[in-house]
């Protein structure tokens, strides 16, 4: 790794930590493929996925009171389910399919956070848990799930601590049952990742502890459209 990539890989990691501290999502989105440049889009999904996890977890333990428990035993689970599939599906794809469908899902991210669609659509009946489904599988394949999961999430009428808390504890269950599936997948090449994890790692914690403050002095509404902006144009570079 050069020192300019090395550079790019801690900046990018404190700002995905902050940003999905502050928007709810980010880490995979923005990590993925600017890992994937460098490594690959298989290597960089699992690579990605021990620093997402820890970010997921400290976030998660700071909110832990404000999961609603009730929803994440019957939404979390079928996310869950769903990512596991779609871990194995991410064994079986070769890594220009990966970037492909990696890339579409950035770009339908993006969409969603420029025009709001998340929060205007109201999904109903078992729309919600197909999308649960699905939000699981994709997060499995690619890494990419949150754009998915908030769509569902807003039917329950959640207040927005609770919502982000408990979409941030689905988060984890899908990182736990698919983050395995990515180590055997890439057992061979593991050792190549430990020094860009440990870079990652280090970054999302300190931005994940930094997010809580708009960073910037950009409003919310600014500051997502702006991160759409970027993770468009991360998709649109992979496709």
């Amino acid at each position: 790794m050069s020192v300019l990539f090395i550079g790019m890989i801690a900046v990018v990691a404190v700002f995905a930590g902050a940003t999905a501290s502050v928007v709810g999502f980010g880490i995979g989105s923005l990590l993925t493929p600017l890992v994937a440049w460098h490594y690959g889009t298989d290597l960089a999904v699992a690579a990605v996925a021990l620093p997402h996890l820890s970010g997921s977890v400290i976030r998660g333990w700071r909110l832990r009171e404000s999961i609603d428990r009730d929803i994440l035993l019957r939404f979390g689970v079928l996310s869950a389910s769903g990512g596991l599939a779609g871990a194995f599906a991410f064994a079986r794809f070769a890594p220009e399919t990966l970037s492909r469908v990696l890339g579409v899902l950035l770009v339908v991210t993006a969409i969603a956070g420029l025009t709001d669609w998340s929060r205007r659509w109201t999904p109903r009946g078992g729309i919600i848990w197909i999308l649960g489904l699905l939000s699981g599988f994709f997060g499995g394949v690619v890494g990419n799930q949150g754009g998915v999961r908030a769509a569902a999430g807003t039917r329950f009428d959640l207040t927005p601590m609770k919502f982000v808390a408990t979409s941030t504890a689905v988060g984890i269950m899908i990182d736990i049952v698919r983050t395995p599936v990515y180590l055997i997948r890439t057992a061979a090449n593991f050792t190549t990742l430990i020094p860009v994890i440990g870079i990652m790692l280090c970054g999302v914690v300190a931005g994940t502890l930094l997010g809580e403050r708009v960073l910037f002095g950009l409003s919310r509404e600014r500051f997502r459209h702006v991160v759409a902006i970027a993770v468009g144009v991360l998709g649109l570079w992979l496709l």
